[in-house]
């Protein structure tokens, strides 16, 4: 199940670079991924429900990243990196399909796969952070 999930946020994610990079709709860019990756139903249905999420909230993600990465403004950080922390805060806040470890643990590997060599370390930090106050019930 982890590969299929893998895959799906693989997909989510170019999904969500491409439509910070365009002005391409949603619905065509998810169905042209999903299309070309040709996941099986229930990775289809993650993957969607991570893009739709992620741009449904999309203002509260950024918010959430402008608190915990004050240094680093949402604008100011690569595309990549970018949509790999609002992927993994979507997931963390907002989604109860995967545990907390498990959110961060993915961010960290597409940030292995996608990002530059200071991704990884820069994900888990910010999310680490995330995940303290959430934990200690501080309020995001």
């Amino acid at each position: 199940m982890a590969g299929v999930r893998r895959k799906a946020r693989i997909a989510a994610l170019q999904a969500l670079y491409e439509l910070d990079c365009t002005e391409h709709k949603a619905e065509n860019v998810l169905a042209r991924i999903l299309e070309e990756k040709k996941l099986p139903p229930e990775a289809f249905e993650f993957s969607q429900e991570l893009v739709l999420g992620v741009l449904q909230h999309k203002s509260q993600l950024d918010a959430i990243l402008e608190k915990f990465a004050p240094a680093f403004p949402p604008q100011q950080i690569s595309v990549i990196d970018r949509n790999i922390l609002r992927l993994a805060i979507f997931e963390i806040l907002f989604s109860t399909k995967s545990p907390l470890k498990v959110a961060i643990n993915e961010a960290v590997e597409l940030a292995k796969i996608f990002g530059s060599d200071s991704s990884p370390r820069f994900i888990n930090g910010v999310l680490g952070a995330i995940a303290h106050h959430r934990e200690n019930k501080a309020g995001i």
